[in-house]
């Protein structure tokens, strides 16, 4: 008879089988190589959801939305402006360890190191001109929603920036405000470039500036771009002057990207009634002076953001809607715009609780 090995009751351990063998070491082997790579520098920073304001409401204990000189209305409900937060810079990467895990997440994205900092740039000029996109975007942001409310708005374009080894070189200055371009009023940025489109080749332009209040006239021809188009080779804005008001309160978040809901809360703010009805309404977009909106950058990461803010409603610039499509968060919808009278009517519809079949969405444009 065979000799019973075992003792009553105890079974033989089973030997672990060659996948399960494989499996274990793979995750070893896994793990090490997260270990290793975690002393090695990343060249990638990571983008995901940031802070979400309602522009309706408060920042840092003050209004976001001041206005002054005119009839404003209580409203409720919300305008979210949503931002993105970057994990990482020059100085400090995220570990490879972050990098896999936000590789796991569809509200994170992974972006190179220099697509995000460019090595030429210093932490200070990226600062430097988030700000200055953001106040710029701002001031069109007022200028859009007290146009759209009938106010006479004013505007000025003025010189930020003079290239160097240009036709203006040497001649206009940063901060001159153009009047004219030979003769004809240059009133808007827009008008300007086609003033200057319309240089023949031969005659110079005659181009009128204010400088510190003294007007001075300067012929200067024009070069062609890469693009095939002529310019002076100056960086311009505008000036807006306004009849009332607005002050845009906003902590630490530059860009300008929240031109669009800048917009909205200030014409809710400014007019009877509730202009959301209130509903948790989210959106993006850039926004210039004749209330065209434009794409951003982060467009998934700000749809996460919205969903987890609570929002049931997107308001996402046209151009991205590529971005969009496919990517979109349980239960928020998501509508497309392309200028500011698009996005008032989604709001309006929702506010209203209207039929919102035939607004057009990412899915649709």
């Amino acid at each position: 008879m065979p000799e019973n090995l075992y003792a009553q009751g105890e079974m033989p351990k089973k030997r672990p089988s060659k996948r399960a063998f494989a499996g274990i070491s793979l995750l070893l082997v896994f793990t090490l190589s997260l270990l290793t790579l975690s002393f090695f520098q990343a060249p990638y920073v990571i983008e995901r959801p940031g802070p979400v304001v309602n522009v309706l409401g408060k920042d840092s204990d003050q209004e976001v939305i001041s206005i002054t000189d005119a009839q404003t209305y209580a409203t409720s409900g919300q305008l979210d402006l949503l931002t993105v937060s970057v994990v990482g810079n020059r100085s400090q990467t995220p570990t490879w360890p972050e990098l896999f895990w936000a590789w796991l997440d569809p509200a994170q994205a992974i972006t190179p190191l220099d697509a995000m900092f460019p090595a030429n740039v210093t932490q200070q000029q990226v600062d430097a001109e988030s700000t200055a996109m953001m106040e710029e975007s701002q001031q069109d942001a007022i200028a859009v929603a007290l146009l759209k409310l009938g106010y006479q708005v004013p505007t000025h374009v003025y010189i930020s920036e003079v290239s160097k080894n240009k036709p203006s070189s040497g001649k206009l200055v940063a901060g001159d405000y153009i009047t004219s371009v030979n003769g004809e009023a240059a009133g808007t940025i827009e008008h300007l470039r086609e003033l200057v489109a319309k240089f023949d080749g031969s005659n110079a332009l005659k181009v009128s500036v204010l400088r510190d209040g003294r007007p001075l006239d300067f012929s200067i021809s024009p070069v062609k771009n890469s693009e095939g188009r002529w310019v002076l080779g100056i960086f311009v804005g505008t000036k807006y002057d306004f009849p009332i008001n607005v002050k845009l309160q906003l902590s630490d978040i530059g860009g300008p990207s929240g031109g669009m809901m800048f917009a909205l809360g200030i014409y809710d703010r400014l007019t009877p009634g509730e202009l959301t009805g209130a509903n948790n309404i989210a959106g993006t977009g850039t926004i210039d002076a004749s209330g065209t909106v434009g794409a951003i950058g982060g467009i998934r990461q700000k749809l996460y953001g919205a969903q987890r803010a609570g929002a049931k409603f997107f308001l996402a610039p046209a151009e991205n809607c590529n971005e969009v499509t496919g990517h979109i968060p349980s239960g928020l919808k998501v509508f497309s715009v392309k200028t500011f009278d698009d996005a008032l009517k989604v709001v309006t519809a929702i506010g209203k609780k209207q039929s919102l079949t035939g607004l057009a969405t990412c899915a649709t444009n």
